[in-house]
């Protein structure tokens, strides 16, 4: 059970229950009251001028099973003081009422396990439907039946016999929630099973306090308005999809939305999909409607409905779901009144301490804002629609990964293989392909195949990676839009840019470039960077490399400041080999993972990596951070902000390399980091937190320790020389029986195809 999740909460996960209550308890209570005062004095634009309020649907459902202990324990642990929690309320055979996710059991709970044989079919809101119902178990028989996640895509590393069916009574009196939303989704099922929800919430309302009270339809409410008294909860009606029909006139929720001073009459609210407030098309954002206003202007709050950080939502919002919520209140127009959510915690840190930021707010916290290939997961990368994003989105340092074309002009593109980022099956330049063993043993089309003539005609692919497993796509309307840039030209948009701090230079394969193509990437740079006018330049140059031997010569010919690169998942660098890397570099870059090592996509520790490079004087960059929440450990909940904010107040790194640099800026200016009394939902996560409460069967399995880099890993031997190439025959594609410059036959265009086929599948345009 839990007790607390954020790293510097006391009594972390203790097993026992009795020990889980008390902790809960005592942990509701202390809470802070000044919390709620810190909670943001901009004007709001909800019907009450009050900031939107936190709903946790069954509690932390979005990691936990629906309504299950866990669940509503770590709302208090992660989310504001004052979120409510969620109940759908369930009537068993002998009238008790459950906090269940719906009338049917079988997909959230092992319901089919406990009881094979008790699968029943009724008609429900007029529809034949097959499975484990409530009304067919006592609250004795439920017993044995436990929660289990309900949505598939979900872990299931938390379905265990400890997610007991709690009834109404338990969850109040054992969490005492700020807020207590009970949900009745079936009131006309129950009554056809001679079981009465009306009465149910009456005799609990004398025990509990219901503070509000939501349903879809409409006779619920005309059936037990008035009963409960003045002090009864706020009715909020809920809105269906908009061409469901509501049960009890006959009309769909469409035709009811259209009158919302009829809804007046018997509620002081509505709870609406987030679809009637910005629809969306083709999964892009169309205008708003006008419907918050409306319901504003017939006095009723408006509560959205359906966010959760691991759904589908909009490409607009770059896969962060903090931006969603602030689309949804800190808009300019309108602001709901309330999330429901399977994610408080992100709820809770949106409305808390990124609303009403502005433009001009000033730098909470001192890192780097770094970006990978510029605005990367927006735009194809490294060209000037992606750079031109990263400097609006308020990166402080842009980066270009230098490749050389075969005339030597240095240009900025993720890799030397133009296949892994640039359309080329359908170009005439496929059958320049080649194969270089230095960097793939498959045929590829290299920058050094082509002059920079023809790289320009290429056209862009925006990076997709997660498109294969997870069918998760990028800004689609824009995946080949853009064009390359020269280093010159990347230097001068920096140049132009009042905003920036510097320019990050990546340099790699300059060994290899200088002995095989007759190409000096190190000279290029430099001259490149002495003709733009940077060596007096005041914005920061850094040169970054994995080679030592590269740092070493810029040493030698440059005042620049130069950063070494640990390929590898590391924990931990030998004092010694720190000394040798201090020698030519000024900062290291790691992996996520050398500071958080994962397993089975939970943290598994914590190293000391950057404590101990920065005892030594060196700052520690990490990389690569991206918005797509299956890049994430589950300990973040699904929240790229959590991560970002784990890495810099908790493991203390000086700046973060992302493809996505609004929301690491974003996080820079969020006013709670600097608060004397940190609200908990921006606390850094606890470090294995996660696997104290992971069933056994689903601990992920050891794994062997990750190396250490000792003082052989860094030293190498110079570059060098460069050996002349023989000049290239005409620049236009050859034929595929013609040798190479280099002695190699040219490869044809089926097998061309053939190799490139699994890199290239993700990065066609769908």
């Amino acid at each position: 059970m839990i007790t607390s999740y954020m790293q510097d909460n006391p009594s972390m996960f203790v097993s026992r229950a009795s020990k889980f209550l008390l902790s809960v308890l005592v942990l509701i209570q202390l809470l802070p009251t000044q919390l709620l005062a810190q909670r943001s004095k901009s004007p709001w634009q909800t019907l009450t001028g009050e900031a939107p309020l936190v709903i946790a649907r069954g509690g932390f459902s979005g990691l936990f099973p629906d309504s299950s202990f866990n669940a509503y324990s770590f709302v208090a642990s992660t989310s504001a003081p004052d979120a409510v929690l969620w109940c759908d309320v369930q009537l068993t055979k002998d009238g008790v009422g459950i906090c269940f996710p719906y009338v049917t059991m079988y997909n959230d709970s092992n319901v089919q396990e406990a009881y094979p044989k008790k699968k029943n079919s009724y008609l429900l809101n007029g529809v034949p439907t097959q499975d484990w119902f409530t009304v067919d178990f006592t609250s004795r028989d439920l017993n044995t039946v436990f929660l289990t996640r309900g949505v598939l895509s979900r872990s299931n590393a938390f379905d265990n016999t400890q997610n007991v069916i709690s009834t109404v009574q338990e969850v109040a009196s054992e969490f005492k929630p700020a807020g207590f939303w009970l949900n009745v989704q079936h009131d006309a099922f129950y009554t056809q099973h001679n079981l009465s929800m009306s009465s149910f919430l009456l005799t609990v309302s004398k025990t509990v306090i219901i503070d509000y009270l939501s349903s879809p339809e409409v006779s619920f409410f005309r059936n037990i308005g008035g009963r409960f008294g003045k002090t009864g909860p706020k009715f909020v009606f809920r809105f269906l999809d908009k061409d469901d029909v509501e049960v009890s006139t006959n009309q769909t929720y469409g035709s009811l939305m259209k009158n919302l001073t009829f809804i007046k009459t018997f509620a002081s609210g509505v709870l609406v999909p987030k679809s009637y407030i910005w629809p969306v098309k083709d999964q892009y954002l169309l205008p708003h409607t006008s419907f918050v206003r409306d319901a504003h202007t017939a006095g009723l709050q408006v509560y959205g409905s359906g966010f959760a950080n691991d759904f589908d939502i909009a490409y607009n919002y770059s896969y962060d779901p903090l931006t969603e919520y602030l689309s949804f209140m800190d808009n300019g127009d309108f602001s709901v009144d309330g999330f429901l959510s399977d994610f408080p915690l992100t709820a809770s840190s949106a409305i808390d301490c990124f609303s009403h930021l502005g433009s001009n707010a000033s730098t909470q916290v001192d890192f780097l804002v770094i970006s990978k290939n510029g605005a990367n997961g927006d735009y194809p990368g490294s060209t000037d629609l992606a750079y031109t994003k990263a400097i609006k989105d308020g990166a402080d340092i842009i980066d270009c990964a230098v490749q050389m074309s075969s005339d030597g002009i240095p240009f900025c593109l993720n890799s030397t293989n133009l296949g892994e980022s640039m359309n080329i099956v359908q170009t005439p330049f496929r059958n320049r392909s080649t194969t270089v063993p230095e960097f793939n043993s498959l045929a590829g089309l290299y920058s050094f195949n082509l002059a920079w003539s023809e790289i320009q005609t290429l056209t862009p692919a925006i990076s997709n990676p997660y498109s294969r497993n997870f069918h998760m796509f990028r800004n689609p309307r824009e995946r080949s839009s853009g064009k390359l840039v020269s280093l010159s030209e990347f230097l001068n948009l920096a140049n132009n840019s009042s905003s920036l701090v510097g320019v990050l230079i990546n340099v790699e394969h300059a060994a290899y470039l200088r002995e095989k193509q007759g190409l000096d990437v190190v000279k290029a740079v430099l001259d490149t960077l002495k003709e733009s006018g940077y060596s007096n330049a005041t914005k920061r140059v850094m040169i970054q490399s994995s080679n030592s031997s590269v740092l070493v010569d810029i040493k030698k010919q440059s005042r620049y400041e130069t950063v070494y690169q640990v390929e590898e998942t590391i924990r931990d660098i030998q004092d010694s080999a720190i000394q040798d890397i201090k020698k030519f570099a000024d900062a290291v870059v790691v992996g996520r993972f050398s500071l958080y090592p994962i397993s089975a996509s939970f943290i598994t520790g914590q190293t000391n990596l950057v404590e101990r490079l920065q005892k030594f004087k060196l700052p520690v960059y990490v990389e690569t951070f991206r918005n797509e929440f299956v890049s994430q450990a589950y300990d973040f909940l699904s929240d790229a902000t959590v991560e970002i904010n784990t890495h810099v107040t908790g493991a203390g790194v000086s700046g973060t390399i992302t493809e996505f640099p609004l929301t690491a800026a974003r996080y820079k200016r969020n006013r709670c980091v600097a608060r004397k009394d940190t609200p908990v939902y921006m606390i850094p996560v606890r470090p294995a937190g996660l696997l104290e409460i992971v069933s056994p069967t689903f601990l992920p399995p050891a794994e062997a320790p990750n190396p250490v880099i000792t003082d052989a890993d860094v030293t190498e031997p110079p570059l060098p020389p460069v050996t002349a190439k023989a000049p290239t025959t005409s620049p236009g594609p050859l034929p595929t029986d013609k040798k190479a410059p280099n002695g190699q036959t040219r490869v044809t265009l089926s097998v061309f195809l053939s190799a490139f086929d699994v890199v290239l599948a993700s990065l066609l345009l769908l």
